[in-house]
């Protein structure tokens, strides 16, 4: 009989993941969502705040609000604001959960730094603004391990790697892509990027040494966008459209990108499937622009290898969705992921969570997962090292660090170049130190180290006081 088939049932502890969208109270009301016609996500979130792109008059704009102030937004509440044209992508920094990104059509890139409390007025003045584009930037995406390292990517078919501490260029990436990049994905420790493009190729690339190691064309066949994310083991896993329009998810080996390891049709819906993967659960989850659910599949090594979970259904189409890092989600409630919808008019935000009877922290949910320190700088990626990210145990939870201050140091451009004429005496941040000046300095640390040199001394003669003072009284 028929019913015989169904026999074997997969093993996975995440077979009954069900996803719930939170008590009305706990959504964020009353926000202008941006209406710009993008594919990007519109929305940001870390452990501390979340971030929505947002109409604004004239020039660009999101808004940021602290994850705890839920409910009706005040219509005053200030705005992240210095861009000139629509912004259209916006990206926390992974080692930095006050550090914010935004790409807008003006061109720009731009960096802020987000206070721990709510300023009063709008954030007008970023950190530090990138500027490389020659028309508008729709991509950006920080190096999953590197200290401020940041990608971006235009309408320019140009893809630019920036160390933001210094605000210089990296890397510009511009003779690969022949047209529109649809979107830009990091593998884990940062090694490799994978593209997709309106050229219907997907390209893996190796930013540092400027080449594409390896290339599928058409991996699906439809005219609409493709996206790709890496996933385990340098696999890669890509949405797309049939030719029948039929939309499409499927796996590749970078070994051998010419066969799929798993092809799957879904439905007919034409919106762009945007792709959000965990790796500790190695649970994808498909989020349609203009959909109203959202599907999950587990990737293993056994065939099918792509294991479809379930969907979690609602009513109301999404406009965008933001993606929390595990560190950001409450392991007391065995939370595994949670999603942040964007309605018209409001963020939802929608828990993912594994049923499980006990209490007790489940180790087996949350293997250790990246936390918020860099593994390298800027300069020592560029140079060729390669780090994984430092992982953290999440067994009592995660706390936000306090605010840390981006610090960017730009270069001395007088050290490169002197500028012309006779303006050079008044330079007040001449590189050309006068000697005395710099005996002076030199002096000055001098003095410094003797005086640090004394209070060593001055210590550790207290502390043998203490000691024998203590052990006199045993």
């Amino acid at each position: 009989p028929p019913a015989m088939s169904r026999r074997v049932v997969r093993q996975s502890k995440f077979r009954h993941v069900f996803g719930q969208p939170v008590k009305a109270d706990q959504m964020y009301e009353d926000i202008r969502v941006s209406k710009v016609t993008c594919d990007s996500s519109f929305c940001a979130v870390n452990p501390k705040f979340v971030a929505i792109i947002v109409e604004s008059g004239g020039g660009g704009a999101f808004i940021v609000l602290p994850l705890a102030k839920t409910g009706r937004v005040d219509k005053n509440h200030p705005l992240v604001t210095g861009h000139t044209a629509p912004v259209l992508d916006i990206d926390w920094c992974p080692h930095n959960d006050n550090v914010i990104a935004s790409a807008s059509e003006d061109t720009t890139v731009m960096v802020w730094q987000i206070p721990d409390y709510v300023p009063v007025r709008n954030i007008t003045e970023p950190v530090v603004t990138l500027e490389g584009h020659s028309k508008r930037v729709s991509i950006i995406s920080w190096h999953p391990t590197a200290r401020n390292v940041l990608l971006s990517a235009g309408c320019d078919n140009l893809v630019i790697l920036w160390n933001v501490g210094t605000g210089e260029m990296l890397l510009a990436l511009d003779d690969m892509h022949t047209d529109l990049i649809y979107n830009v994905g990091w593998n884990r420790n940062g090694s490799l990027l994978v593209t997709t493009c309106k050229d219907k190729k997907v390209r893996v690339i190796d930013p540092r040494k400027q080449q594409i190691i390896a290339e599928k064309t058409k991996p699906h066949d439809g005219t609409r966008p493709i996206r790709a994310i890496f996933v385990a083991d340098g696999k890669i896993f890509t949405t797309g459209f049939s030719k029948m329009s039929e939309r499409q998810l499927g796996l590749w080996d970078l070994k051998n990108f010419e066969e799929p390891i798993a092809l799957q049709e879904m439905d007919t819906s034409n919106g762009v499937l945007l792709p959000f993967y965990d790796a500790d659960s190695s649970i994808v989850y498909l989020c349609g622009k203009g959909d109203s659910s959202i599907r999950y599949f587990e990737i293993t090594d056994e065939a099918p290898y792509v294991h479809y979970l379930n969907t979690y259904s609602s009513k109301e189409p999404q406009r965008g969705m933001g993606f929390m890092p595990k560190r950001g989600l409450d392991v007391s409630k065995c939370e595994i992921a949670r999603f942040f919808k964007l309605h018209e008019r409001k963020c939802e935000p929608i828990v993912m969570t594994v049923p499980r009877k006990s209490d007790l922290f489940q180790d087996d949910l949350y293997p250790d997962t990246p936390g918020p320190e860099p593994a390298l700088e800027a300069d020592e990626w560029l140079s060729g090292k390669d780090a994984e990210p430092i992982l953290i145990s999440l067994r009592d939870g995660y706390v936000p660090i306090k605010n840390r201050e981006l610090k960017v140091v730009k270069k001395n451009i007088l050290d490169s170049k002197p500028p012309p004429g006779p303006r050079r005496s008044h330079s007040t941040c001449d590189s050309d130190f006068s000697q005395p000046a710099l005996e002076e300095v030199l002096e000055e640390i001098r003095a410094l180290k003797e005086m640090v040199q004394a209070q060593e001394k001055r210590i550790s003669d207290l502390e043998n006081k203490l000691c024998q003072f203590t052990n006199g009284t045993d």
